[in-house]
């Protein structure tokens, strides 16, 4: 997989039909494999550097066409991956895509792995490790809010941070190791606890966006709760704006958990449409579907617990209720554009706030936005241009290095030896270079980008 000698080929874009699909060919051999299967209309080779050529993608055995295309040709180093990429736009069905992968493969390239492309930036300094992994967060972004963060990240926001965080204590790290080594040379005392303290604040702000970076990239897990025809699927259905969940009159319905993400503000939120819960049902298949229900409470970081507002509350109500305290939770009561009943007594779920909407015509829809927003994030929904932590790895790694850091102020202010403040500053560096990539493993390396998608 850390092979950087070989060329390797892979369909950059998903399976089925469109407009245009891309191959993508990367190493020393592109450029020749592009000569034994690209009949340019200009007859020229070779291709011009980043200008795209039409022409006609033929079998390298016989000559026959497979396909018009435009082919680009990126020599390195200036190119996605570092090497010399060949990209072939062709016509976007499955069979085609594999004839020409398939001819590729046969004039030598090799199949790329998950992330392959990717890996080869990354090993040829194209990209440092958390850019790296900024890719499959923009091509995974579920809000334009997500998109934007990942594409800050991309851009460098978060490394530049680490960085110069990093290379403050590598350079205290540096310091302290030539005092060691050179004891006669009588090196100077610098006061180390400015460059550590400065590094120790920029970590801890960083540390201080994670929460919110991790909405923006992971969403909110929602349960939607209540007894069975109070309108969780009709609310669904409105957060969402379509018709995802199937609304009758009749009451259980809903059989089994359906989860869709909705954008809220910004923020991905995964609803979790369940099955109403009932103490008693002689179904089977309905028993099943409550006991999802609940695990599906159990399993969220918020909940919506739906009442009708057009009828007294019921047993099965308060049961619910008790389900839910003590998680964060929004009452939702709904069918307000019913005749309506009392509303719920203080005492039932306290301190939660309520809203009252009606999920058949919208109204109050909005308020519960505001207020989910709100609950979520305490009403900080933008993305800026500041670095922001939204990778659950980073996150680790950057507590990991605000301990450390912490432990070698309170060594050097307690006048402890030289030896043991490097420890921790030594630790503290390490961590950050596991985001960066400096201190990578092969493992860790292996682990991240496996989880990629073939092409990229």
């Amino acid at each position: 997989m850390f092979s950087l000698d070989d060329t390797i080929a892979a369909i950059a874009t998903p399976l089925g039909s469109g407009g245009i699909g891309i191959v993508k060919i990367s190493g020393a051999e592109a450029h020749a494999i592009a000569e034994k299967i690209f009949r340019p209309k200009s007859g020229k080779f070779p291709l011009k550097p980043r200008y795209l050529h039409y022409g006609k993608i033929v079998s390298p055995e016989t000559g026959a066409p497979i396909d018009e295309a435009l082919v680009a040709y990126m020599p390195a180093p200036h190119s996605y991956t570092g090497q010399d990429v060949l990209e072939i736009q062709a016509h976007g069905g499955t069979v085609v895509l594999q004839e020409i992968l398939r001819a590729v493969l046969g004039l030598g390239a090799r199949a790329a792995e998950g992330g392959e492309m990717t890996l080869r930036a990354f090993l040829n300094g194209r990209l440092d490790l958390a850019q790296a992994e900024s890719v499959m967060d923009v091509v995974e972004a579920k809000t334009a809010a997500a998109l934007r963060l990942a594409a800050q990240q991309l851009g460098g926001s978060l490394s530049n941070q680490i960085s110069a965080a990093r290379q403050k204590l590598v350079n205290v790290l540096a310091y302290i190791e030539a005092t060691i080594d050179f004891v006669e040379e009588d090196i100077p005392l610098d006061d180390m606890l400015p460059p550590l303290t400065a590094a120790l604040e920029t970590l801890q702000s960083l540390a201080e966006t994670a929460a919110r970076g991790m909405i923006y990239r992971q969403g909110v897990r929602t349960a939607i709760v209540g007894t069975p025809n109070v309108g969780k699927s009709s609310l669904l259905n409105a957060l969402l704006r379509g018709e995802r969940a199937i609304v009758t009159d009749i009451p259980g319905t809903t059989r089994d958990t359906l989860e869709e993400t909705a954008n809220i503000g910004g923020i991905p939120l995964v609803l979790v449409d369940t099955a109403g819960i009932r103490a008693q049902t002689a179904d089977a298949v309905e028993k099943i579907g409550i006991e999802r229900s609940r695990a599906a409470l159990a399993q969220a970081d918020l909940a919506l617990m739906v009442v009708d507002s057009s009828q007294p509350l019921s047993a099965g109500d308060w049961e619910i209720e008790k389900l839910v305290r003590g998680k964060p939770a929004l009452l939702v009561l709904n069918k307000i554009d019913l005749p309506q009943a009392h509303p719920p007594p203080a005492d039932f779920l306290p301190g939660v706030p309520r809203v009252s909407l009606s999920a058949l015509t919208g109204e109050g829809l909005g308020t519960l936005e505001e207020i989910l927003v709100e609950q979520i994030t305490g009403g900080h929904v933008t993305v800026g241009d500041a670095a922001v932590v939204s990778n659950p790895r980073h996150r680790a790694l950057i507590a990991r290095a605000i301990e450390h850091t912490q432990s070698a102020i309170a060594a050097q202010s307690a006048g402890l030896s030289p030896d043991l403040v490097s420890v921790d500053v030594r630790e503290a560096v390490d961590a950050l270079g596991e985001i960066t990539g400096e201190t990578a493993t092969e493992d860790l390396l292996e682990t991240i980008f496996s989880k990629f998608c073939i092409g990229k």
